[in-house]
Parts: C-alpha cells; sequence; structure tokens
C-alpha cells in the first residue's frame, strides 16, 4: 500500500493495490491498452488525472454516471465503484472538488457563443453532453433525488415479485415504465412500436434509404391482442462487408422452436465473433444455407398477423435484410431512465429468475435468448406496468452494477447503503462539510443538509467574490451562478440559425469548371474529401458550379484547403462557402476550433477502409501515443463510414501521424480536427425545417438586437465572454490536484428542452494514456 501524503483540507487518501502484469496480451490492440495499465504502476505517477471513455452513441452523461464520478472523487475505490463512463486515476491525489453551474445555460449557449466562451473551450479537455435538468438539477448530480429506503435485493434478484409486505419505497409515478403505459394492464397492440418509434430507433422501414435490397415479410394483417407471438434472434459474425447473419432462431409460442438455422455469408468473414454468437469456423463449414434461403423459410412460416418479439430487434432485422411491420422490442418495452436500456441477461434474471449468456458457456444460445424474450413480453402483458415497476429495476440494475465493480464481498445492508448514498452523505461519513455558494432567488435541496455551508448571495458578482475566499476551505464546493433565459421563441429560432450556420460552413461551392467537364470525377474528387450529405450542379452561372453539402467540418475545410485556386481543365477554380451573415466569421471560428482543447491531438481522416482499424492495430508501434480509434456507422444500416478520427495522447503524436496517414503509403486524405465527439450527434439531427436556402436573409429578433445594444450584463452572449474569463481567473486561483466540473445544465420549458454540457478537467493534471477503441 502507499503511504498516506500528509495534508490538510484535501479529500481522504486512499490506498492503492498493486496489480499484476499481464502474463499474455493477444494482438496489438491488447497490447496498446497495457500502455496505460503499466503507467499506473509507474513509481513517478502521482498526479490525479482523467481520461473520458464515453460509451454511449451521443455522448451523452446522464446525471447518476455524473453523480458516481463524485462519490469516487470523494470516497476512492476502496468504497464505491468506479465511474462506468470515464476513468479517474490517482483518486487519491485530489485534493479538492469544485463545481462551477451556469444556471439558464446549456449546450446550444456554448457553440452558440462559442468564441466568447474563451477560457472554457480552451482549458478544459474533456467535454459531453448533459440529458435537459429535472426541477432540481443540484438534486440529480449529487444523489439526493435517488434516495430510497429498499429492502433485500439478493431475493428480488432471484426473480421473485417482491410481496406486499416488502419494505420497498418507490414513487411509482416516476417509474418511466408507468409515464409510458400508465399503471394498468395492457393488451398486445399497446406493447407493438409505432412506425414513428420505428423510425426513431431505426428500424429497417419501407421506402427508407439502404433498404432497397430489404424483403418485406409480408405480413400485413389485421393485428389484435390475440395475434400470435414470435421470438426472433440472430447471431452475426464480421465480413469484409461488415456484420452478417449467421444463425438465426425463431420461437414459437409455448417455447416451441420452429426455425434454427445456420447460415452462410455471401462474403469473406474475418471474425467469427464467437464470444457472443459460438460459431466457430469449423462449426459453419459444411453450411450451405444462404440468406435468401432463410428469407424464404421466415416468409413462408409466418402468418398474416405475426408479432416478432425480440432484444434490440432493429439488430436482427438488419441482419436478416428484411422490414416487418409489428414488432415488440423487450429492450424498450421495459422502458429505463434517460433513454437507456436493460441487458437481455439482467431482464432474464430479474424478472424470470433464470440464468441466461452464462460464462462458461461458449458463446450465446440464440434459441434461448429468442425464448427468453417471449416470455419477457408474456410476463408484461400478463402482470401489467405496474407490477413491473414495483421491482424497482433501475436499483436492482445500479445493485448489480455495484456488485460487478466491486472486487471485494460486501454484504447486503452496505451494498443498498451504498447504492442509496449520496455525495453530500459520503462527505459526511468522513466528517467533512462542504460549500454551498448561490443567488439567493435560487432554492435546492443541497441547503438543507446538515452538513452543508451555504451562503446566499444578492448577485453573481457577489457569487464570485464569496467564491475567492471560501473555496480553499472547503474539499468539495458548489459554485451556482445564475442568467437569464432567453424566451422559447427566441431560444427556438437561435437553435434554428446555430444549425444552419454548421450546415453552411459544412458546404462549399466549387468552380467554374468547364462545360465539358467529367461530372464522374469531379464527384469522385470530392467525395474523397469525406462523407458527402448532397451534390448539385449550380447552372444559374456562365459556367457550371457544383454546391457539396458534406456530413462533416472536416471534409468541407479539407476541400477547400486542397482545392482552392487549382486548375482543372485549364481552368483556375474557386472553392469556399457561401459567404452569408452567419459565415462571415466562420474562418476565426475554424481557427479557434483548431485549437479546442478537445480537439487538440486528434485527427480526421478520409477514404478509410474496413479493414483500417487491423490495419492501425498491426502497426501499433509507429503510431506511438494513440489513445483512440473512432469509427462512425452509419445509424440506419449499421455499416462503418469511410472516414474516421485517431485521438492522441499530444499534439505532436497527432501531427506525425497525419503526416504518415497521408504519405504515399497510406494515401489517405486528412487534417487537424474541428468538431468535438460529443457535437456529431447533434448536428447529424439537424431537422429538415431548420434548414434554409443558402444565402438568405437571417435579421436577429428585435429583443436580442434590444439587449446586444444595451450590453445587458446576464445576456448570454456578454455572460459568455464576461464570465468565462472570471471563472477562468477563479480557476486559475484554484491548488492543483483540483477536480474542477463547469456545468451548463440545460433548459427545459413547456415548449422544448434543450440539452446540456459539462467540461471537466484536473488542474495540472498529467496527460492521459488511455487506449480507447470505439466503433
Amino acid at each position: 500500500m502507499e503511504p498516506e501524503r500528509a495534508r490538510t483540507g484535501g479529500l481522504p487518501k486512499k490506498g492503492r493495490k498493486r496489480r499484476r502484469a499481464p502474463n499474455k496480451l493477444v494482438g496489438a490492440a491488447e497490447a496498446m491498452r497495457a500502455r496505460w495499465e503499466l503507467e499506473e504502476r509507474r513509481p513517478g505517477a502521482k498526479k490525479a488525472r482523467l481520461s473520458t471513455i464515453l460509451f454511449a452513441e451521443n455522448y451523452e452523461v446522464t446525471h447518476g454516471q455524473l453523480c458516481e464520478l463524485l462519490k469516487y472523487a470523494v470516497l476512492g475505490k476502496s468504497s464505491v465503484p468506479k465511474p462506468s463512463w470515464c476513468q479517474l486515476f490517482h483518486q487519491n491525489q485530489l485534493n479538492n472538488v469544485v463545481i462551477f453551474v451556469l444556471q439558464g445555460m446549456s449546450q446550444l449557449h456554448f457553440y452558440r457563443f462559442y468564441l466568447e466562451f474563451g477560457f472554457l473551450r480552451k482549458a478544459f479537455r474533456h467535454k459531453f453532453r448533459l440529458p435537459p435538468p429535472s426541477s432540481d438539477f443540484l438534486a440529480d448530480i449529487t444523489g439526493l433525488q435517488k434516495k430510497q429506503t429498499t429492502g433485500a435485493p439478493s431475493k428480488m434478484m432471484e426473480g421473485s415479485l417482491p410481496s406486499a409486505s416488502s419494505n420497498v419505497s418507490v414513487n411509482l409515478q416516476n417509474d418511466p415504465i408507468i409515464q409510458k403505459y400508465g399503471s394498468k394492464k395492457v393488451g398486445l397492440t399497446r406493447c407493438l412500436l409505432t412506425k414513428e418509434e420505428m423510425k426513431t430507433f431505426h428500424f429497417p422501414l419501407q421506402g427508407f434509404p439502404d433498404c432497397e435490397n430489404f424483403v418485406p415479410t409480408k405480413c400485413n394483417g389485421s393485428i389484435t391482442d390475440s395475434s400470435p407471438l414470435f421470438g426472433l434472434d440472430c447471431e452475426m459474425c464480421l465480413t469484409s462487408k461488415g456484420r452478417e447473419l449467421t444463425r438465426i432462431s425463431l420461437v414459437a409460442e409455448g417455447g416451441c422452436c420452429v426455425m434454427d438455422e445456420l447460415v452462410k455469408p455471401d462474403n469473406k468473414i474475418l471474425d467469427y465473433l464467437t464470444s457472443f454468437s459460438g460459431i466457430t469456423k469449423k462449426i459453419l463449414n459444411p453450411v450451405t444455407t444462404k440468406l435468401k434461403d432463410v428469407q424464404r423459410q421466415l416468409k413462408a412460416l409466418l402468418p398474416p398477423d405475426a408479432v416478432l418479439v425480440g432484444h434490440s430487434l432493429d439488430f436482427d432485422l438488419k441482419a436478416l435484410k428484411m422490414i416487418h411491420p409489428y414488432v415488440i422490442d423487450t429492450s424498450l418495452l421495459y422502458v429505463r431512465e434517460q433513454g437507456r436500456r436493460f441487458k437481455l441477461k439482467f431482464l432474464a434474471k430479474a424478472i424470470l429468475g433464470k440464468d441466461i449468456q452464462c460464462p462458461d458457456r461458449l458463446g450465446h444460445d440464440a434459441t434461448e435468448d429468442a425464448r427468453t424474450t417471449l416470455e419477457l413480453a408474456r410476463y408484461f402483458l400478463k402482470y401489467g406496468p405496474k407490477k413491473i415497476a414495483e421491482l424497482n429495476l433501475e436499483a436492482l440494475a445500479s445493485h448489480q452494477e455495484l456488485q460487478t465493480a466491486v472486487q471485494e464481498p460486501r454484504n447486503t445492508t452496505e451494498v443498498v447503503q451504498q447504492l442509496n448514498t449520496s455525495v453530500l452523505e459520503c462527505l459526511d461519513s468522513m466528517g467533512q462539510k462542504f460549500l454551498f455558494l448561490t443567488r439567493e432567488a435560487d432554492a435546492s435541496e443541497l441547503s438543507s443538509s446538515r452538513n452543508c455551508q451555504t451562503i446566499k448571495c444578492l448577485s453573481n458578482k457577489e457569487v464570485l467574490e464569496q467564491a475567492r475566499m471560501e473555496i480553499p476551505l472547503f474539499p468539495f464546493s458548489i459554485v451556482q451562478f445564475s442568467f437569464e433565459t432567453f424566451s422559447p421563441s427566441l431560444t427556438e429560432e437561435m437553435n434554428k440559425r446555430m444549425r444552419i450556420k454548421w450546415t453552411e460552413m459544412s458546404t462549399v461551392y466549387a468552380g467554374p469548371f468547364s462545360k465539358n467537364c467529367n461530372l464522374r470525377a469531379l464527384k469522385r474528387l470530392f467525395k474523397s474529401f469525406g462523407p458527402v450529405q448532397s451534390m448539385t450542379l449550380v447552372l444559374e452561372t456562365h459556367q457550371p458550379h457544383l454546391c457539396i453539402q458534406y456530413e462533416v467540418l472536416e471534409a468541407a475545410q479539407l476541400a477547400i484547403e486542397s482545392l482552392d485556386g487549382i486548375l482543372v481543365d485549364g481552368i483556375c477554380i474557386k472553392v469556399q462557402r457561401p459567404v452569408t451573415e452567419l459565415t462571415l466569421d466562420c474562418n476565426t471560428l475554424v481557427n479557434e476550433l483548431e485549437q479546442d482543447s478537445e480537439n487538440q491531438g486528434t485527427i480526421y481522416l478520409s477514404g478509410v477502409s474496413e479493414a483500417f482499424k487491423e490495419q492501425l492495430l498491426q502497426q501499433s508501434n509507429v503510431f506511438f501515443g494513440l489513445e483512440a480509434v473512432i469509427l462512425p456507422k452509419d445509424l440506419k444500416s449499421g455499416k462503418q463510414k469511410k472516414y474516421s478520427f485517431l485521438k492522441f495522447k499530444t499534439f505532436g503524436s497527432a501531427h506525425r501521424a497525419l503526416n504518415i496517414l497521408t504519405g504515399k503509403d497510406w494515401k489517405l486524405k486528412g487534417r487537424h480536427a474541428l468538431t468535438p465527439r460529443h457535437l456529431h450527434t447533434w448536428l447529424r439531427g439537424l431537422p429538415p425545417e431548420s434548414r434554409r436556402p443558402l444565402g438568405l436573409r437571417v435579421i436577429p429578433p428585435p429583443l436580442e438586437q434590444q439587449a446586444l445594444q444595451t450590453l445587458k450584463v446576464d445576456h448570454p452572449k456578454i455572460a459568455a465572454w464576461r464570465w468565462g474569463r472570471k471563472i477562468g481567473n477563479l480557476y486559475h486561483s484554484l491548488c492543483p490536484g483540483t477536480l474542477c466540473l463547469i456545468l451548463l445544465p440545460g433548459t427545459k420549458s413547456t415548449h422544448g428542452s434543450h440539452s446540456g454540457l459539462g467540461l471537466m478537467g484536473i488542474k495540472d493534471e498529467e496527460e492521459s494514456t488511455t487506449l480507447n477503441m470505439c466503433s
């Protein structure tokens, strides 16, 4: 155990158990992942540091996950499990935790006034989305909202419903299952996904892009509450064309398996995914059944009113390349908080009391999984939403995660206590008080905590002055500033204009071209810089021009830098963005985006193949300092796109890799990244109604003009510039080893909601060396 370093007023010190070096690492990816493990054992590694590993596709961190980090920062891994979404190294070297809350601001404000938030975007390398806030944001992130008295979860995990005498206190009205279905029993038709839901969750649908070659099941009969249910599960392997079907299992009501077929993929198999599918080369070698054969069988087996039941059924239907209109997806039927989903293995244990996908078996049993989804659907229909809500599945899932994360065995009472412990109680258990600075008008449950030193101020200026004096005296501080919010109409208008701006910045005009130009070759040229959303020929001019709208900002910038001023068929072409009032400062914005701390050390590459990741890992010794390989996928087809982001430990490592990868051996096109990872999903969600014809003048609403002219102190644009600098000065005064979070909680009203944004870092932290492979 490491000796405790003497100090005063800081967080409690915890010892660290040394881990053994791995005996054997298989493949280059494992070797690279071992680097940070070795770094952890290095004697000189003494500073606390962060490495974000965001598992969610949209890089959103829930309020509960934020609470995980705060509890771990206070107590350390010997008392609570590590946070599930990021890594905090050397927690015992943290000195303080400081949270700045900018109440009334959202992710929209941050990127609308990106240039004004100069300090925040440069100082904090780690950024993430936050869901829209509830009625008490601070109570959510500190765990006060989740305090419940839970009975013996070990009995509930056996699969039995809690009895009336169980000591369980759950507010059923807040349960997401009750909110969606109500408390009364529902029929089969109520459990079906609507067409809108199927569209939202990317199910294959007739007439949709990437579904042209999909085969309909021809089930178009009338659906009633007595329509037959069929459980479906598929196993896949990885081929040169992506994931392809290797096994299909279909189970009818009563548990009878009516179809269980192995399938030979059409393309070369790169990975059998045996640990999940149980399929090996030996098993699949003699198989002659093809995808079209099982499609034909499935169409013949299913009656006109058949309802397919599965867990994340969209992936199964995509593997089958089939379209079916009537589905029940158990990952969506058993609704979870914040849009997350329960795993099938968890639901099988918690609801049915059965163990599936056991680690001692080779892969999953598709028939067993199909039968389980069918049983889960029948259970829901038999007992109703209220009975399910009484199980308190969210608490059970947290309990299971806690048992998995904590290595030492705990008794049930201790597990339950830790499950429901708030950050404030963690501090209280250490005999420490925390500081809460806020304006008098802003109420929160925090003020009523016995170990809370609450100081209420009359203005943001007074909050800032008190923070300078009080923060050094407390190990944990929450400093809340409050700003006026825009009216709903103004917020919506600002949201549209913000998204239009990013669209226009990702658009380029190129020309003039010869009237006899090779249009096909030109399209191929512009597509080589990145994914194209649309490409149109402009004939309004004397000579033809092209208008290319790219999906990512980096592709547009790369096209401008590479092609502007070159000769095409003897004509010097100009490649530029459309000039509108929204793009007048785009050169400044692009330069500042490149300097964003999250983009430092990240490069963008276009033209990558499906085997790019494997090729990269085979030469991992060449690309020293590689932390992450981000391979975006098409949301509908699930196929890997032809561009990638690589994140390196330092800017120098990234620059060297960029020179190699754009050289003659790799022949890729690339540049340094411009768009933070969490922003991509926001930009991808651009609704059609937010777009406008390029160049159309947008007049700022009078209210905003008036606010800017009077330079009102708390107007978000002015506040971003003024308070960003003030918080920056305050941050510089913090002691080294302080975990600092800047939280823009988001906004919520009857007119709509906007996601929040979190920024975090440790004062004077060392650069992380963690490898994160995302695809």
